[in-house]
């Protein structure tokens, strides 16, 4: 598990207090950022002196020279001081930066002994096979391997393959007296895109769920992580949009056997609402691409990361932004029909999925039909 094992080298250098003056954080995965914040604190940083010992800057709003200063300045209240800098991407900003560097470098030459000084580099997104590497963060990277590396240490915060995070999660409830099915810990890693962050954070939920349990099922996963009922969602968007009405009258049969059942048709409706939405706005700027993706999503209205790829192809498999457009009423009539207290929720989603995964010629002549009725 090379990131783990990267990750417990750096926490054995601060347990045993052996670290050099400067380091640089480079990567955005925050949960091994949090991981080494808190292990610094822990062992360097007592927590009846935080108030003067610990520092957070942003060199975007504070001028390099000042932290420079502060980091050299020994504090009468504490034995020892961190400094943890963000704003990195400044230092290589447009113009001449090498006073900055230069800087820095000096410092490092002659530090104080009682500080250390933690740039965080979280502009560069590093992902686990580091030959996929955007070419931009590719560059920025090398850059500060080519400069602060030279009198800083280097720690990188790199993505985690999904293997080695479906080991963590399966080690970690093991510290936990909890048993995690594989199935279970493979749904979970996978519908949240190997981000550690959000994995570490949403087990804890799952652990804190089946309390005397002590077992976390497939189940457990699907009921919980608001993720992996998406990924539900998306297999049934995927039937329908191939126009398969049996597969997906068998996702949506298992999509309300599990959790809360019936009584989130709802919440359902209105995910498969969003996604047809969505689909619609792929259709409209012709996406093919994640990253055409990203800039066509505005905030709040993207896609999980696992299923980018599958939005993509399943929007194109529509001829016309007509039959999206008539996806979306269908979609709304059955969310009245919802909200009017009908005899069974279920058999108005299913009538909804026989409408969806109908051939658009039978769609336009059923609400012709309709139209004389």
């Amino acid at each position: 598990m090379k990131a783990f094992a990267q990750a417990e080298r750096f926490v054995s250098e601060v347990e045993k207090k052996k670290l050099r003056s400067a380091y640089v954080f480079v990567g955005d995965e925050v949960f091994f950022r949090k991981r080494f914040r808190e292990a610094i604190l822990q062992h360097l940083v007592p927590s009846d002196l935080r108030d003067f010992s610990l520092f957070d800057f942003d060199l975007a709003e504070t001028d390099l020279s000042e932290v420079l200063d502060r980091a050299r300045t020994p504090s009468l209240m504490a034995p020892f001081q961190v400094f943890f800098v963000r704003g990195v991407k400044t230092l290589f900003g447009r113009g001449s930066n090498e006073e900055k560097l230069a800087a820095i470098e000096e410092y490092c030459k002659n530090p104080n002994p009682d500080a250390l000084l933690v740039f965080v580099a979280d502009h560069i997104s590093i992902p686990a096979d580091a030959r996929r590497m955007d070419m931009t963060d590719k560059e920025r990277y090398e850059r500060i391997r080519e400069t602060l590396g030279q009198f800083c240490g280097i720690v990188e915060l790199a993505r985690v393959e999904e293997s080695e995070a479906v080991r963590w999660v399966t080690e970690y409830c093991a510290t936990r007296e909890v048993k995690i099915d594989t199935d279970a810990a493979r749904e979970l890693v996978d519908a949240l895109g190997g981000d550690m962050m959000m994995i570490s954070n949403e087990l804890e939920k799952l652990i804190l769920y089946v309390g005397e349990k002590k077992r976390i099922t497939l189940g457990d996963v699907e009921t919980m992580v608001l993720a992996a009922k998406q990924r539900s969602l998306y297999e049934l968007t995927d039937a329908i949009s191939a126009k398969d009405r049996v597969r997906a009258l068998e996702v949506l049969d298992a999509m309300l056997s599990t959790g809360d059942g019936d009584e989130a048709a709802i919440g359902h409706l209105y995910m498969l609402a969003k996604t047809f939405r969505q689909m619609l706005v792929i259709l409209e700027r012709n996406v093919r691409d994640q990253r055409a993706l990203w800039a066509a999503l505005w905030h709040g209205f993207r896609v999980p990361p696992f299923a980018a790829e599958d939005i993509i192809r399943q929007a194109r498999r529509y001829k016309s932004k007509r039959e999206l457009t008539s996806a979306i009423r269908l979609i709304a009539k059955s969310d009245l029909a919802l909200r009017s207290n009908p005899p069974t929720k279920r058999l108005v989603l299913e009538k909804l999925v026989l409408d969806l995964t109908a051939e658009p010629r039978l769609q336009t002549a059923r609400s012709q039909d309709e139209l004389q009725i």
